[in-house]
């Protein structure tokens, strides 16, 4: 059975180029924002690059729970969170093209799972797949909200 499953892809999918019921998709909000902002810290908060980059951070902490050989560890994706971002490495078009990148690895590889799948534990971790998969949404939904905010006090 691919119920679940099948809703899991659905809400990763709205959250990223969709018409979810809180507003506005993830590539709806970055696809016109100026990249003369990006890097800018109003109050020396986080930058729209800082955000960005944290979400490929647990995006790439999700995917990899597709890993067999499960070369990352937890420690690994906490080392880069919240990185220093270097404006020469991590761009701002590089950032979107790698989030999309993962977050389509990470559809295509649930598209071969049934929902037994979701039961499986993540290392390092006292939830399953399911509980990860539900939270990464969450967490897109989470900054998408201050990436729109800082969209609109940046412009």
């Amino acid at each position: 059975m691919k119920n679940e499953i099948e809703t899991i892809i659905y809400s990763l999918r709205e959250v990223l180029y969709g018409e979810p019921w809180y507003g506005q998709s993830f590539f709806s909000i970055v696809k016109d924002i100026d990249p003369a902002v990006v890097f800018k810290k109003p109050s020396e908060q986080h930058s729209l690059t800082d955000l960005l980059y944290h979400m490929i951070t647990w995006s790439e902490f999700a995917e990899n729970i597709f890993d067999e050989t499960n070369s990352k560890t937890m420690k690994s994706f906490e080392d880069i969170d919240w990185r220093i971002i270097d404006p020469s490495i991590h761009s701002w078009e590089k950032g979107l093209e790698l989030f999309k990148t993962i977050n389509e690895n990470i559809i295509t590889q649930l598209l071969t799972k049934d929902d037994s799948f979701l039961e499986n534990p993540v290392d390092e971790r006292k939830y399953n797949v399911r509980f990860l998969l539900n939270g990464l949404i969450q967490h897109h939904i989470y900054h998408l909200g201050q990436i729109a905010y800082l969209k609109k006090l940046l412009s």
